[in-house]
């Protein structure tokens, strides 16, 4: 990495006349300190305020929920002191690129498309992509005053091949907002979509940012960045980015408790997405919160003399009954089938032959275990004898009764149902790596899994097994390998998230049938909180077929539904309203 500290660095980044000063003549403009509203809350220029105290003053009148800040502090500790107990230094770096160089190639790699934000339906994408990221999401409406505002500049990056937003990224023109003798810009909220598999769209949305304002000839572009976000800093750096001694100042709330106050004896950094992000809301809401075993994401939650034992989403309000239902998958088909609801063809199995069969009798075939999760051992779309074989050999060296199933083409629809309400429905995708006609099929799948673990804190990977390999030979190539540009390919066939699957969020295009089904699922497994496990044609429409039904099924993912937020309120429903 380049050594960005040298005085010669901070020179030639900070060499601008007016950088970190007021400006000469900058009486007129210390009388009217410059903000500007972002939805996620106000980007309060320093250098434009008339002494420290009024800048502090101005901090300390942040709206509940809004996350604001104050970059160009001259003097930050200064500004601290006038409110200590409510404001602190954000330890964050401020990244600067200089503009007045070479023309910047905005060029977006194949397969994305960089567009400006055209209306209040880009809304609520935005916010799907910040709540993924656990960013502060825009207030409602917001889309109103980002189309209006001109030193607001807001572009989503855009997948050509599904049509879906996965990107965004907000630029704040100076020049535009006050009287900036400096001439500079800069970005911030920049999220891209963790289930995302096209690579480069960040750096797309960076340089196309960059590239806009060139074009309107100002003369740099700002950014703060987390002093640990190693991933962003390598990508900053890669774009040419340098330090800069410029600090951030924010007011203490719950959104940035952990900035200030560190992980604390009492929060465990190990547990896993699935059981920190509940405990995370939990301290949000002043819950309680005693881990008892990290590995296993086991916790109990604590308010008002009352407690709730919690292995991530399951609780004690899950009876042992309910449990048993579905984690035996053959029970919970029986049950499902008994109340009307439509399953596939399904029979224990106790040798290959048993499993052959059945496809004979039923065409393509599943082979999974009757009980087990996160995809272990489920084999998918098996056709031919051989292909059975081996797989019953590898699932009959796990624990259990074998289960035969029909294979049923279809997308595999997650539906979340907490209480008596669904909560969250999406459409699990298995890894798909996508061609450039340069790179081998073993090198994509690498890349990917890379990408996908660290978008899920490691909780996900494409493992390079035998059931990946034969899904490569199923479709005609070797790891070896080289996929064709735009050609798209899935390494495995099931979509479980553990495996490098992703989610695609369907909640509000879930047909009415759907969630009437899953409401009735979870009554008779009588479980307060579930995910149903689907095959349907289309999440619009009214046919299906259910799987599964999950006893412990994860919260996180589906951005923007409130998943965690619901969970607690059942779990403690005085809680409601007072995060």
């Amino acid at each position: 990495m380049t050594d960005i500290h040298s005085p010669m660095d901070i020179e030639q980044m900070t060499s601008l006349k007016h950088w970190g000063e007021p400006p000469e003549n900058g009486q007129e403009l210390l009388a009217k300190p410059a903000s500007v509203d972002c939805g996620w809350g106000r980007l309060l220029f320093g250098q434009t305020f008339a002494d420290p105290e009024a800048l502090a003053r101005s901090l300390l009148e942040e709206q509940p929920g809004q996350r604001d800040m104050a970059l160009y502090c001259r003097d930050p500790q200064v500004v601290v002191s006038f409110a200590p107990q409510r404001l602190f230094i954000d330890p964050s770096l401020t990244y600067r690129l200089d503009l007045t160089q070479q023309p910047i190639d905005a060029t977006p790699p194949k397969g994305i498309s960089i567009r400006p934000l055209t209306g209040s339906w880009d809304e609520y994408e935005m916010n799907r992509l910040y709540k993924a990221r656990q960013m502060v999401p825009l207030r409602e409406k917001f889309t109103h005053h980002q189309l209006t505002e001109p030193a607001l500049t807001v572009l989503m990056a855009i997948d050509d091949h599904s049509q879906t937003v996965v990107g965004c990224v907000t630029g704040v023109d100076h020049p535009r907002l006050f009287d900036d003798p400096d001439q500079g810009a800069s970005l911030w909220a920049l999220a891209v979509d963790p289930q995302c598999a096209l690579p480069g769209v960040g750096a797309a949305l960076v340089q196309a940012l960059a590239s806009h304002f060139q074009q309107r000839q100002r003369r740099f572009l700002d950014l703060s960045v987390m002093h640990d976000n190693q991933q962003a800093l390598a990508l900053y750096h890669k774009l040419g980015f340098r330090q800069v001694p410029v600090y951030c100042v924010k007011t203490r709330n719950a959104i940035n408790e952990q900035l200030y106050i560190g992980d604390g004896d009492d929060k465990v950094p190990d547990l896993n997405i699935y059981a920190q992000i509940i405990v995370d809301e939990a301290y949000r809401r002043g819950i309680g919160v005693q881990i008892e075993d990290p590995a296993l994401g086991l916790f109990t939650l604590s308010l008002g003399g009352r407690s709730v034992n919690c292995r991530e989403s399951l609780t004690d309000l899950t009876s042992a009954i309910a449990m048993t239902r579905c984690d035996n998958k053959d029970l919970t088909h029986r049950l499902l089938a008994k109340a009307g609801l439509k399953v596939p063809t399904q029979k224990t199995i106790n040798n290959a032959s048993e499993a052959i069969a059945f496809w004979r009798q039923h065409g393509p075939m599943v082979l999974k275990p009757a009980r087990g999760e996160q995809g272990n051992g489920v084999f998918v779309d098996l056709r031919n004898e051989q292909a059975i074989h081996d797989a019953y050999q590898q699932a009959s060296a796990l624990e259990g009764p074998l289960l035969a199933e029909q294979y049923i083409e279809g997308q595999d629809l997650r539906i979340l149902v907490i209480g008596d309400e669904v909560v969250a429905a999406a459409v699990r995708k298995p890894p798909t790596i996508v061609g450039d006609g340069l790179t081998s099929i073993g090198t994509l799948i690498d890349k990917l899994s890379r990408r996908r673990a660290a978008a899920t804190s490691g909780e996900s990977r494409i493992p390079l097994d035998s059931e990946t390999q034969r899904c490569v030979a199923d479709a005609g190539f070797e790891m070896s390998d080289i996929l064709p540009y735009g050609r798209a390919l899935a390494v495995r066939k099931t979509a479980n998230l553990h495996t490098g699957g992703s989610l695609n969020d369907v909640t509000t295009k879930l047909h009415p049938r759907l969630r009437e089904v899953a409401l009735h699922a979870a009554r008779v497994l009588a479980i307060p909180v579930t995910g149903l496990d689907l095959l349907v044609h289309d999440p619009s429409e009214p046919d299906y077929v259910i799987i599964e039904a999950n006893e412990r099924p994860g919260l996180a993912n589906h951005e923007p539904h409130p998943t965690v937020e619901r969970f607690l309120d059942l779990l403690f429903p005085q809680t409601q309203g007072g995060r």
